[in-house]
């Protein structure tokens, strides 16, 4: 077991080492190194730089390490995700390495490593010489060597370019530069490796450099460092190694490619071509090494003979554990996991550079601390996999759900009903889009989102004014005068309601609950097609591929959301309504932390308002009735929280369903991710496929609010949300269509009632209602049943000339009482009254005077 602390005899050898290093560098410089540096054009200045330059990368304690993503339970702990790297490498510290992989490296690669001065003076000698006549010079490293030789190995590997297609030959060109240069270039290396290695050990104590060396030594392909070593080679700890483990891995290091142990079918191939160093030899050239290594540590009195015997008698026996890097190793979250490194990737905050980002992504050792909450999380993905098949009929079924903290933009789960994979091509099974975001976060188009766009026509009808329970005409008809500014645009076709309904007239709080598209076209119709979409942009809602909401020309059709939006980007949205109008641009890591535990800047959520409180809690008071009773009713988590949502649903093949508390907002959608292939009359696992939704955001929605409750929406503006009265035509006296002209101009709709009593010709009698009645109110129009006949005026009449009139007025029944019998009696009065319409069977009695 290697002294953990650097002994006086240890100091004193690297002094000496130092003077002797120096005689003899010196000399070799003088001697030999000059000449060669002349010939080579290395001289003056810049041989002079060969000895002075240490980089900061030859820092032991701060090797190249993974990052790691972590979600959040409730309660406040911490989960892993996800971990990303250049190089598969978990540091550890000297107490967590078992004494016995400290004793076999040590044995077999710089036994006098705690009494040199970081260089072997002789062996250094004689390779420069070695080098000089054209020979080898590997070997002849001390540990502190081979650590500055793994430094500058690596530092050339991360330049290579993982999506050329000469990658590999790339990295182990790094390796054979850094082993086996020759000539000036191996004498530049010895000498720069001697110089660092001098320099290291003056900076740092032998156990460090031990230590950083076991960190970052390759143990071959991408497994870097002891303790990964342990773990893929033999599924265990660097603490827990055997003595035949320890040997195996310990002798890897000379040759890591050639030595590696998880290539059954070999590293290399016999004179025969058959091949070498696999299960079928038992691994015969990494057994030497071991041997060699196990001979090393029994020599030097590191293991006993027992020890010895067993260890050496044992067979290669390995039990590979390989490591899963990348979102994949998060399973069903591996979805927000890739949204999580695409933030990482895309922002400045992580790099100037999408290269610089990338690196500190796979290198730089950070803690990434997601919003995303676990629980949420756990309980979609349990629902999406219940409900939705990850390929359901080879023609591109999908679902994504995601829930965001209304109140910050925190988003708090994502849920897909794919496996995700970046490789595994033909199977649609398995995507790496992130369904629920955008092109820049997860590669996804977005999807044409329906009647959730929907929200931005009620939010603009409120911002001009208008009241949610003004009534309008929402019969389903050619809509046809809409406009864009000053700009006029003229509509020619009927769009259709959900199942070919034919409308009705009523108010806003019905057409939003019912999510009548008539009924919307009527409401647009008196808008700005334009400032609905840029009502839209306002609330933070863009085009998956980047665009603007108020890009291209404006059409009708628009309101009803065709566009292809993320499901992020409009749960945005309807988390502004429930957050008092102020929108939070979406926040996907809570913090930062580097390798050396310093916390790092993130990106923030930045709130705004952009809707005013008002219009908010008005169009939430509309939106409140989609959960109740309305068309969201099957997604009411029905726990008490109070809910606003909207339903969504385009042509046969998308659907939608937001809902959202006042702390909670989830959206999720259901449908085509490619094609157009009908979803209607279809279902799996004994649900419609356009009825998942419900499902889908029901559960998320009501995990949400067992979390973080949900208070009453604020009461609606009064102005917004008062009955709306407008005058009624009168149009007594006018024929029926004249009438029903009148009436349909003022935007009322018109039913012919019964005729009543009135005289003949096509003459309207009566109307219901006079007067004033709701916008869009439907009126009675009641016309003449030719039957009738105004009762003339009469009075002052005698008895005969009274009677004449009213038989002459066509009244078949007159009668009068015992007042008109004196002679000279004058009419006084009759019943009915003078001027009063009636029908002709209508009994008149004449009273006198």
């Amino acid at each position: 077991m290697p002294t953990k602390n650097r002994t006086v005899k240890g100091a004193l050898g690297g002094v000496l080492g130092l003077v002797g290093l120096s005689a003899v560098a010196g000399l070799l410089v003088t001697a030999s190194v000059t000449p060669v540096l002349a010939m080579t054009g290395i001289a003056g200045s810049q041989a002079l730089t060969i000895f002075e330059k240490l980089p900061a990368k030859l820092d032991v304690t701060a090797p190249m390490e993974q990052s790691t993503i972590y979600a959040t339970k409730s309660d406040g702990t911490s989960v892993e995700l996800a971990s990303f790297y250049e190089q598969n490498r978990i540091p550890v510290t000297f107490e967590q390495i078992n004494p016995v992989v400290y004793d076999a490296i040590l044995a077999s690669e710089d036994k006098d490593f705690y009494s040199h001065g970081g260089v072997n003076v002789g062996a250094t000698a004689k390779a420069l010489v070695d080098n000089l006549r054209g020979t080898s010079d590997r070997g002849a490293s001390t540990i502190t060597q081979q650590y500055v030789k793994n430094v500058l190995i690596q530092d050339c590997e991360q330049d290579a370019d993982p999506a050329s297609g000469t990658y590999a030959d790339d990295l182990q060109q790094c390796w054979l530069d850094a082993t086996n240069a020759v000539g000036s270039k191996g004498i530049e290396r010895k000498l720069q490796e001697m110089r660092y290695a001098l320099q290291i050990e003056k900076e740092y104590s032998k156990n460090d450099i031990l230590l950083g060396y076991l960190n970052i030594a390759n143990f071959g392909g991408t497994v870097y460092g002891i303790e990964s070593a342990a773990s893929y080679y033999f599924s265990t700890t660097a603490a827990n190694l055997t003595v035949a483990q320890a040997a195996t891995i310990a002798g890897m290091v000379q040759n890591p490619n050639q030595y590696r142990i998880d290539k059954p079918g070999g590293t290399g191939t016999n004179a025969d071509g058959t091949p070498r160093n696999g299960v079928d030899d038992g691994y015969v050239d990494t057994l030497d090494r071991r041997h060699y290594v196990l001979q090393r540590m029994l020599t030097l009195g590191k293991i006993t003979q027992a020890q010895y015997d067993e260890a050496d008698a044992s067979p290669i026996t390995p039990a590979i554990n390989p490591p899963t890097q990348g979102c994949a190793a998060a399973t069903t979250s591996a979805y927000f996991c890739e949204y999580v490194k695409s933030v990482v990737l895309n922002d400045p905050a992580f790099g100037d550079t999408e290269q610089e980002r990338r690196d500190r992504l796979r290198q730089g050792g950070l803690k990434i601390y997601s919003t995303m909450n676990i629980d949420i999380q756990s309980a979609g993905a349990v629902a999406m996999r219940n409900t939705v098949p990850a390929n359901y009929d080879n023609q591109y079924f999908g679902a994504a759900g995601v829930s965001l903290e209304a109140t910050t933009g925190r988003v708090l789960a994502i849920t897909q009903n794919t496996k995700f994979s970046e490789t595994v091509q033909g199977d649609q099974a398995y995507s790496s889009l992130v369904f629920a975001s955008d092109k820049a976060h997860g590669g996804s188009n977005g999807f044409s989102v329906g009647s959730t766009y929907k929200l931005f026509t009620l939010i603009d009808w409120l911002e001009e004014g208008r009241s949610v329970r003004e009534t309008l005409n929402g019969t389903n008809r050619v809509f046809q005068n809409f406009k864009c500014g000053d700009d006029s645009i003229r509509n020619t076709t009927k769009i259709q309601n959900f199942g070919n309904q034919g409308g009705y007239t009523g108010t806003v709080m019905r057409f939003t609950a019912d999510s009548l598209n008539s009924g919307y076209l009527a409401m647009a119709e008196k808008l700005d097609l334009c400032k609905i979409n840029a009502v839209a942009d306002r609330m933070g809602v863009t085009l998956a591929n980047g665009g603007k909401t108020t890009d291209g020309n404006a059409a009708p059709y628009d309101i009803l959301g065709p566009k292809y939006i993320s499901p992020l980007a409009m749960a945005g949205a309807y988390a502004t309504v429930a957050n008092n109008g102020i929108y939070c641009t979406p926040k996907a890591i809570d913090r930062v932390v580097d390798a050396e535990g310093n916390d790092l800047p993130i990106p923030e959520s930045k709130c705004s308002q952009v809707i005013s409180p008002e219009v908010a809690n008005t169009a939430a008071f509309a939106l409140q009735g989609v959960m109740n009773g309305g068309t969201g009713r099957r997604a009411n988590t029905n726990d008490g929280t109070p809910l606003i949502g909207k339903t969504g649903t385009h042509e046969s093949w998308g659907t939608m369903m937001i809902e959202s508390s006042t702390k909670i907002t989830t959206a999720v959608w259901v449908g085509r991710w490619q094609g157009e292939a009908s979803i209607l009359r279809q279902s799996w696992n004994g649900t419609a496929l356009n009825e998942m939704r419900y499902g889908l955001a029901r559960t998320m929605q009501r995990t949400a609010n067992d979390i973080y409750g949900g208070d009453a929406f604020p009461q609606p503006d009064a102005n917004l949300s008062k009955q709306v009265l407008t005058e009624v035509p009168n149009v007594v006296g006018q024929t029926v269509a004249a009438a029903t002209q009148m009436l349909e101009d003022k935007g009322f709709q018109v039913t012919v009632g019964a005729a009543v009593d009135g005289p003949a010709g096509d003459v309207i009698m009566a109307q219901d209602p006079a007067g004033q009645a709701p916008a869009g109110a439907t009126v009675t129009i009641s016309p003449s049943n030719g039957q009738g006949a105004t009762v003339p005026d009469v009075t002052g009449q005698p008895k005969t000339a009274a009677g004449a009139a009213l038989l002459a007025a066509g009244f078949t029944s007159v009668s009068f009482d015992n007042s008109c019998n004196p002679g000279g009696a004058t009419v006084a009065a009759t019943d009915p009254p003078a001027n009063t319409a009636a029908n002709r069977a209508t009994p008149i009695t004449v009273s006198c005077q």
